[in-house]
């Protein structure tokens, strides 16, 4: 019987236990996480008041509850974890779904400065990532720039828009609701350095940002019409010219005066970050203008924007996994069809899905297909692979070097925890926030109470 782990357990690592477990009636599959919770980004990454979106966990637990997968959380693979080399020795294959776990920086002066943070950090905060920095986010801010125009911005302008009324149904922890409740942020600036018709949000994040109750959209049609395209936008793909329809809408609407304002802002290059009494206190751009071939030329004029808060989302970036070859230009492992590729060869046993595979683009769904390419290159191989004899069943084997996995009953007992929490706040179920709180929830039921599927 082939045994095979995979090492994620977001979308790509489910939906490649799925196909294995659909396309083989003997395949036995591990998924393992370093966090002790399953579902990846759709837990940590996917913005709390996107309820139909978050849904898609009840999919991928159907998967975590097959009877040939067992998830074993709270065990890291690499570094402090367990070596790479060792989980080979332990299954016939490994399939590496760790996704791009960097942000990508901006590169100007000041960007260490106090204020100074990535959105991958804050939709940690608001997430409950254990991993998250408890730092005091909102804190003396009045306006938060966001640079970056896609569907990452979007959210964080938006969760830092809303009211607390609107997100206290919703899982996020208790302390990063209070602070939002108690925040006096009256602008956000999303700032591109492109044009309206080169931005990557969707039209439906767009225009959610209009139904926001205590908030309004603000844009500049002078702004906006340095771009060509938004001036004559019968050439763009569908999905482009909706998103000009709809800032069209917007800046033919008079502001109203709401409590918050979203201004979203085009053409415009950070080029430095000031302090002021030694923390962020301004933002600095130069206006762009297109280039005639994609892209941005800079002018040489520059405009300052106060504000205490900068939040960088410009994009996701691979980073090398222990054991495995690296494309540093790609941020990606080298593959074929899902096969790591080893000076030009397919290394037997190893394999990558999702973004580590191709790359931090895509929707949730896109991981589907490329999940189960990667599943049928490794069946394919599985006649080779299964001649290997293993030395026992994995779990067993990494218990007896020390690793405490949380497994499928640890993550109800977590579920329980936080649904009480939440009923004690007169709320919904609540995310628990950090390490010591998710393994203390996990307790006795972390260990030993899934019987593993037996070795054949």
């Amino acid at each position: 019987m082939l045994r095979v782990a995979v090492v994620g357990s977001g979308p790509s690592g489910v939906y490649t236990a799925q196909s294995l477990v659909q396309l083989d009636p003997d395949v036995l599959v591990d998924v393992l996480d370093r966090l002790p919770c399953p579902y990846g980004l759709v837990r940590y990454g996917v913005a709390p008041d996107h309820a139909k979106i978050k849904s898609l966990q009840q999919n991928l637990r159907a998967v975590l509850e097959h009877e040939r997968v067992r998830f074993l959380g709270d065990v890291p693979v690499g570094g402090d974890g367990v070596p790479p080399a060792r989980l080979r020795e332990l299954y016939h294959a490994v399939v590496y779904c760790v996704g791009a776990a960097t942000d990508r920086r901006l590169g100007i002066p000041g960007e260490e400065l106090p204020g100074s943070r990535s959105a991958t950090e804050f939709v940690s905060w608001y997430s409950a990532h254990p991993d998250a920095s408890p730092a005091r986010f909102l804190h003396g801010v009045d306006t938060a720039v966001v640079v970056g125009i896609g569907n990452v911005a979007v959210d964080v302008a938006r969760i830092l828009a809303r009211g607390a009324a609107e997100l206290s149904p919703t899982d996020m922890p208790q302390a990063a609701l209070a602070a939002l409740a108690a925040s006096e942020v009256r602008e956000i600036q999303m700032v591109g350095r492109r044009g309206p018709s080169q931005a990557r949000f969707t039209t439906k994040e767009l225009r959610e940002l209009g139904t926001l109750p205590d908030a309004e959209v603000v844009v500049d049609e002078a702004e906006l019409a340095l771009d060509p395209a938004y001036v004559d936008p019968s050439g763009l793909p569908a999905a482009q010219r909706r998103n000009v329809e709809v800032l069209r809408g917007w800046a033919a609407t008079p502001a109203r005066g709401a409590r918050r304002r979203i201004r979203l802002r085009f053409f415009l290059r950070p080029v430095e970050l000031h302090a002021v009494d030694g923390r962020l206190g301004v933002a600095r751009f130069e206006r762009t203008v297109p280039d005639g071939r994609g892209g941005v030329t800079g002018t040489g004029r520059y405009e300052d924007v106060p504000a205490q808060l900068v939040l960088r989302s410009v994009g996701y970036q691979g980073t090398p996994l222990e054991g495995l070859p690296f494309d540093a230009g790609h941020g990606t492992v080298p593959h074929l069809a899902g096969r790591v590729v080893r000076d030009g060869e397919a290394s037997p046993g190893e394999y990558v899905a999702g973004w580590i595979k191709r790359g931090p683009t895509g929707v949730i769904g896109a991981n589907r297909p490329c999940a189960k390419e990667t599943a049928t290159s490794l069946l394919a191989d599985a006649p080779a692979l299964v001649r290997r004899e293993l030395p026992g069943d994995p779990l067993t084997l990494l218990r007896a070097a020390g690793a405490e996995p949380v497994e499928w009953a640890g993550w109800l007992a977590i579920e329980r925890a936080e649904a009480a929490l939440g009923a004690s706040l007169g709320r919904r179920a609540v995310k628990l926030p950090d390490w010591p709180s998710l393994r203390a929830a996990a307790g006795p039921a972390a260990v030993g109470v899934q019987d593993p599927p037996p070795l054949r």
